[in-house]
């Protein structure tokens, strides 16, 4: 496959690319290196894939549409992994038109490019955020997603239907995956792992929301990565059972499907804040807070569909994925991390 990564300068970007390329397939990376978070562990990222055989980069905003027509003349994507976005729920809050830009203009623009150049699937970022305050466990793809509590979430959920609306209209083959808190090596700054390591390893208390008892459903950047890699290469077909009297919202007449990618293990906040401190060998000062504004009480995921239809099954628990995160974090930021 000739594949166009976005965000791949990002945390599951980055990974995303590196496996592509181990199997053999050609990749064509773009982002816009945007201050968002710390840009140097962005080029890091980067230099991970910078001069690897099949490997092409490009850096600019997707809000960019003639310059993304350009890169589709150019290297003829005929797969796209669509992973840029303005992330996080918080920033959200305070920055609404980064959401805007990044999230729905670069969307329908990307939109744009596939449905006038032979790209046989487009398989996009969408969020765990979207079941917003469904409270029904564990999250099916079945379930409505009606009442997202953060503009985050909405442009997430707006993702969905731009591109059911292209799968429907222009036979694009479209796939989002609501990925579940995601976390691993390279991970991102601005999430709770990176945060209380390097407090908890500075002496700085950190800040637990909604007094450390919400769970997440922590899924670790191989099991994403897996997730992916497997939906990239089936491409979805229109449902001949799909009846619009009692409407799945996970598939369509058109070729669109969506999937939850998680690990099926919810985890209390406390809980992963313990394997931290075990790791790090060091205790955490902590400040209860209630509930931000914008967040919901648990996630967990239900990965039924995706696993009936890859075979996806999440293999790593979170003890070893802490172990390995922490590992990572020590090794990456060096003597000056373990010595504060």
């Amino acid at each position: 496959m000739n594949v166009l990564v976005t965000g791949v300068a990002g945390f599951i970007g980055c990974e995303t690319a590196r496996q592509l390329l181990d199997a053999g397939h050609t990749v064509i990376g773009v982002d816009n290196l945007n201050d968002y978070y710390d840009v140097a562990l962005k080029r890091a990222r980067l230099a991970r894939l910078e001069g690897r055989a099949g490997y092409s980069q490009e850096l600019f905003c997707l809000s960019d549409a003639p310059r993304l027509q350009a890169l589709f003349t150019t290297h003829k994507p005929d797969h796209v992994v669509h992973l840029a976005a303005q992330a996080g729920v918080r920033y959200s809050l305070t920055h609404p038109e980064a959401y805007i830009t990044s999230n729905l203009v670069a969307f329908g623009n990307m939109l744009e490019c596939c449905r006038h150049n032979p790209v046989a699937h487009l398989v996009y970022a969408s969020s765990s955020s979207v079941y917003g305050s469904n409270g029904r466990q564990p999250f099916s793809v079945s379930h409505g997603v009606d009442h997202p509590v953060s503009l985050y979430a909405a442009t997430k959920k707006a993702n969905e239907l731009m591109a059911h609306s292209y799968s429907h209209l222009y036979q694009l083959p479209t796939t989002g995956l609501r990925f579940f808190t995601v976390y691993g090596p390279w991970g991102r700054p601005d999430m709770a792992p990176m945060i209380f390591c390097r407090k908890i390893l500075a002496g700085e208390p950190i800040e637990v929301f909604n007094h450390g008892q919400h769970r997440r459903d922590f899924t670790f950047i191989d099991d994403i990565v897996d997730g992916i890699m497997r939906v990239l290469g089936v491409p979805p077909r229109p449902n001949p059972d799909w009846d619009a009297l009692a409407a799945d919202p996970a598939t369509s007449s058109a070729p669109y499907r969506v999937f939850n990618i998680g690990c099926e293990q919810p985890v209390h906040l406390l809980e992963f804040i313990g394997l931290l401190e075990q790791r790090l060998g060091r205790e955490a000062r902590k400040i209860m807070l209630p509930m931000q504004p914008g967040d919901v009480p648990d996630t967990y995921a239900d990965v039924s569909a995706l696993r009936e239809a890859t075979g996806y099954a999440p293999r790593t628990g979170i003890v070893a994925g802490v172990e390995r995160f922490v590992d990572w974090y020590l090794d990456f930021y060096g003597a000056e991390a373990s010595r504060s």
